[in-house]
């Protein structure tokens, strides 16, 4: 059995994220809903790539299980200011690579019930399709703010006929009502995206802040975007950050962002508006190195359940 510190400070296999407690959609009773959705619509090229995520990120965070009520630094306090676990883990989605439709079905109509609860849903995919029908979920709940934090624009209408995939996750978005304002952050390199993607994109009133203006400007700049008050769904693609932390991605580039930029978003954002969704997608365990992006993901997935919560005791 491998063993490092966390072994030394009562680390031990769970089987939830955190070792948070799990329950069903149907008998949950916390404020902030933790979900698996392996898999919604995945090109026939590749398939469910991305399908093992949720289960590498939750054995990944094992490490933390017997210290969630300890000082976390990033937090500046324990997790969950309250002194009381606010979260559940939901489990896994089931899904059927031959059934895409049936997939975004569940996924929609699981994250409804948990938004019906009064809770907020934090999703672990999956590929970058998973964000559309979670999306979908909040119909008739907007004004709504999209944040995606993303190497990739996801703007294409559609790929090899698939226009629910990965690549058109963000024009799916663009055509929901409930999301009246879209910021993309992180873009870099070379992706799917064709020039006149850009341009509707842009067209559409899009915010964008590329990578290479985030290491050059700054976090702040991507912070004020975010109208204050406006509830914000984020979604989290991996591959936004540095391959040097996030190497267990399908298109690994260089110049991504840093943890802390990451975090300093993230918290930026929690300060200007309420959080009503996260998603955190595309991370690829059969590429990882020494479990790093999965120790990375979780880091970041810990970060959110403070946040929220923080959010959940000042209401």
């Amino acid at each position: 059995m491998q063993r490092d510190a966390a072994t030394l400070f009562g680390a031990q296999a769970t089987g939830t994220f955190l070792g948070l407690p799990a329950a069903s959609v149907a008998e949950f009773d916390s404020p902030i809903a933790i979900l698996g959705a392996p898999a919604a619509t995945p090109y026939s090229s590749v398939g469910a790539y991305c399908a093992a995520a949720p289960g590498a990120i939750r054995l990944a965070s094992a490490a933390y299980a017997a210290n969630v009520t300890h000082i976390d630094f990033d937090l500046g306090g324990p997790i969950f200011p309250s002194g009381t676990v606010a979260a559940a883990d939901l489990g896994d989605l089931a899904y059927d690579e031959g059934d895409p439709a049936q997939n975004r079905d569940r996924i929609r109509d699981t994250i409804a019930t948990i938004l019906e609860r009064g809770a907020v849903p934090v999703v672990i995919g999956g590929d970058d399709s998973v964000p559309i029908p979670m999306f979908q979920a909040f119909a008739g709940r907007g004004p709504l703010t999209l944040l995606q934090i993303d190497a990739h624009i996801d703007w294409r209408d559609e790929v090899m006929g698939e226009r629910l995939g990965l690549s058109s996750t963000m024009r799916r978005a663009s055509e929901m009502g409930q999301i009246e304002r879209i910021i993309q952050v992180g873009q870099r390199g070379i992706g799917s995206a064709r020039v006149g993607d850009f341009e509707d994109a842009r067209r559409h009133g899009v915010s964008f802040v590329p990578a290479k203006m985030v290491d050059g400007g700054g976090t702040d700049q991507v912070i004020g975007l975010v109208p204050m008050g406006q509830p914000v769904i984020i979604n989290f693609d991996c591959d936004a950050l540095d391959p040097a932390i996030m190497p267990g991605v399908i298109a690994p580039t260089p110049g991504g962002l840093s943890y802390w930029q990451a975090v300093r978003i993230l918290h930026g954002v929690a300060e200007r508006a309420p959080i009503a969704g996260f998603s955190i997608v595309e991370f690829m365990p059969e590429r990882d190195i020494g479990g790093l992006g999965a120790i990375t993901a979780s880091r970041l997935l810990v970060n959110m359940l403070g946040l929220i919560a923080r959010q959940k005791v000042m209401l």
